[in-house]
């Protein structure tokens, strides 16, 4: 008989999760399995897959992967961080109330605060091309594709469907590219962020914020990612967000961005200096399958 293979699904504002720890199972995973569990009709269905094990040599607590629902392994995921942090408390792998873990785009410190709220050091972004990364000089056919029009190496206007729109690209870790809207509301973001999700000019893909500033303290934010498509929330994309806008001058240096799922508050005071997220991480429930 099958051994039955432990789970629970948790949610940070919408964007929901499986998290599977194998400290102390056995998961062979592949990414045929990882689209059939992600489906939501026939499988458990989610966003992302995380897998929490062991630390790997690193300053680390533990080790975490992030896989999206197409099976592909992904570097960050804020939201999902969030939840880690809350299923090692609850599930009893951990006692500490600081949490040190390892993940593709390097370290996290997750800090469980007394009012339920996990807080995130998301390290600081990174603006250099290469490793976003984002290739300005990419070939594009701008009879079919929508064409950025970079005025230097982070920033310009994309345009699509007759309108045009400021970008900002950098990575929290995983690559984003921010436009600023005046109404999101009629933003196109299942086809402008898909377009961009497969744009020659982002060679890994890109998780893509449509932003409208409501005043220098307050944003509103939705955000096709990579892999997934439209989620409730992503936490690196909040903090992508809130970096985009500092470097236009137009907002402040701690921000509540509202997402469809609810709101993350985002700090961050300069370049060299890490980006900080709070918010909620939430059991849904826990539950078994088979293979």
């Amino acid at each position: 008989m099958t051994t039955p293979i432990k789970f629970s699904k948790m949610q940070g504002l919408g964007n929901d999760f499986v998290v599977i720890e194998t400290l102390h199972q056995h998961v062979p995973l592949t990414a045929e399995l990882i689209r059939r569990l992600s489906n939501r009709k026939t499988g458990i269905g989610f966003d992302q897959l995380l897998i929490i094990s062991a630390a790997k040599g690193h300053n680390a607590d533990f080790h975490y992967q992030i896989f999206n629902a197409d099976g592909a392994e992904v570097e960050q995921c804020g939201n999902g961080a969030r939840c880690v942090a809350r299923f090692l408390q609850q599930e009893g792998l951990s006692q500490k109330q600081t949490i040190n873990v390892h993940c593709l785009a390097g370290d996290l410190t997750l800090s469980l605060q007394a009012d339920g709220n996990v807080t995130v050091d998301m390290g600081p972004p990174i603006f250099e091309p290469a490793a976003i990364p984002v290739n300005p000089l990419a070939s594009v056919d701008k009879t079919r594709l929508p064409f950025l029009n970079f005025a230097d190496q982070n920033q310009g206007h994309v345009t699509f469907q007759n309108h045009s729109f400021p970008f900002v690209t950098l990575s929290m870790g995983n690559p984003h590219c921010v436009l600023f809207l005046p109404e999101l509301a009629t933003a196109p973001v299942a086809e402008l962020g898909a377009a961009l999700n497969q744009h020659p000019q982002f060679p890994a893909g890109v998780n893509v914020g449509f932003m409208q500033i409501l005043d220098p303290q307050h944003v509103q934010l939705r955000v096709y990612e990579r892999g997934v498509g439209e989620t409730e929330a992503c936490g690196s994309g909040a903090c992508a967000a809130m970096v985009a806008g500092r470097l236009r001058n137009q907002l402040d240096a701690a921000v509540v961005v509202q997402l469809q799922g609810g709101d993350l508050t985002i700090q961050w005071d300069n370049p060299e200096h890490s980006v900080t997220m709070t918010g909620p991480a939430t059991y849904v429930f826990r539950g078994e399958f088979t293979l």
